[in-house]
């Protein structure tokens, strides 16, 4: 039996350091309380680290008062949240208006996608709700790599979007 030869079957390394980019952002991703789904969180995580921005992960099912005390600590440039269990718009509701009510995290730029309501697409009604409860922007399921990319802008635009 022939000798395996070494150093050709070398394991790849499995995660890859964020690389942050030229006027990358510091981004919180995250999700609704309700929402124990976690490959639409890594999905985002790592689609965010590959356009340079520094992404920290908070995980399924976080409360409120985790998500604002991970904002409070780390100030981020934005925080994502991201929810596929079709409750978005009423978590996601209560979520802003918490957030909004901290001082602090007032102008801190938020957005929400996903699947926004167990009915199917929320449409332009529920996305104008989002908007007005605080969010900067909303994304329906489906809204592809174009709002990823478009998160920077976002970001510098500021809260009068």
């Amino acid at each position: 039996m022939a000798a395996e030869p070494t150093g050709l079957l070398q394991p790849r390394p499995t995660v890859l350091p964020p690389r942050p980019g030229p006027g990358g952002l510091s981004i919180v991703v995250t999700t609704v309380v309700s929402d124990s789904h976690t490959w639409n969180l890594v999905f985002l995580q790592l689609a965010l680290e590959e356009l340079g921005h520094q992404v920290r992960n908070l995980g399924p099912c976080v409360p409120a008062a985790e998500v604002i005390a991970q904002c409070l600590r780390s100030r981020p440039d934005l925080l994502v949240v991201s929810t596929v269990n079709g409750h978005g718009m009423r978590d996601g509701t209560q979520l802003i208006g918490l957030i909004r009510k901290c001082p602090e995290l007032a102008d801190l730029p938020v957005v929400i996608g996903g699947k926004l309501g167990i009915a199917g697409p929320a449409g332009l009604a529920s996305s104008a709700r989002l908007r007005s409860a605080g969010f900067d922007a909303v994304y329906e399921d489906g809204a592809g790599a174009a709002a990823l990319r478009s998160l920077p802008v976002l970001v510098r635009a500021g809260r009068q979007l």
